[in-house]
């Protein structure tokens, strides 16, 4: 089979093309530990932060599992307040696909101290563009 000069250009430069891929999962929890397997265990699913003092410092977990993109991706987390200006916590992971095919799991750890708001977000950031944002209530 024979390929013209301009379809092999084409071709070489989607090769290096970076193509984005798709959030499958994310969970918030307390912890993750990695099993002698590979596998990931994910411990104390949070639904909302229930607070006794807002000055106490608080741990999450945020686990992402990516999907049907190729290339090398730096994926920011946030939690920020009401007005969405107010940033709580902020965090930053770097990740690789290799393959269309494959998946890529992630985690972030996020150590902060909510300040009195009733509720928060957090924010899923991909090459610096929202990807998922869900909410984060505030009880007490």
């Amino acid at each position: 089979m024979l390929i013209s000069l301009a379809a092999r250009a084409d071709l070489m430069s989607m090769e290096n093309e970076v193509i984005f891929r798709i959030c499958k999962a994310r969970v918030l929890c307390e912890d993750v530990r990695c099993e002698f397997n590979g596998m990931q265990t994910l411990v104390g699913v949070i639904m909302s932060f229930p607070l006794r003092r807002f000055d106490q410092l608080h741990e999450a977990c945020i686990w992402t599992r990516w999907c049907s993109g190729s290339g090398t991706f730096r994926q920011k987390s946030r939690i920020v307040g009401v007005d969405e200006q107010q940033v709580i916590a902020q965090a930053e992971v770097e990740f690789q696909l290799k393959e269309m095919e494959g998946h890529a799991r992630t985690f972030i750890i996020l150590r902060c101290a909510i300040p009195a708001v009733r509720n928060a977000s957090c924010g899923i950031y991909l090459a610096d563009e929202l990807r998922l944002r869900f909410p984060l209530p505030v009880v007490q």
